[in-house]
């Protein structure tokens, strides 16, 4: 199992409350890991990103898709590994600063740090 997939069965361990789908589509390339679907009412995407490191790599058509669609779309990441001081093992970003995530990686400022807070995000979304 790659990292991805552990990524994605600790997410469900952790974030019960949202009712999560894992999307496989090899036919249509950039889709977004993970659908998700929270109590109010609204799906919401997220892509996973696990690294060693402070960059995070993306296929253009992973770019393509979150500039197309700039609304309820995330990037998850989980750094391994040890971790610079003030970096956090979840880190989330919004689907709009993709370009920026791709030129500074882990030093870009996340919308939330941590289980909690990307739990809050998840559960607020409306």
């Amino acid at each position: 199992m790659g990292p991805e997939a552990k990524f994605y069965k600790e997410i469900k361990r952790k974030l019960p409350e949202i009712s999560w789908i894992r999307i496989e589509n090899i036919s249509l390339l950039g889709t977004p890991d993970l659908l998700g679907y929270n109590n109010s009412g609204h799906f919401f995407t997220v892509e996973l990103k696990v690294t060693k490191g402070n960059k995070i790599k993306f296929s253009p058509h992973q770019i393509a898709f979150h500039v197309k669609h700039p609304h309820n779309t995330f990037i998850l990441v989980k750094a391994l590994g040890p971790l610079p001081l003030k970096t956090f093992s979840w880190s989330l970003y919004r689907g709009t600063r993709i370009r920026e995530l791709v030129s500074c990686g882990l030093k870009l400022d996340a919308c939330c740090v941590g289980v909690d807070a990307c739990r809050l995000m998840f559960q607020n979304l409306n």
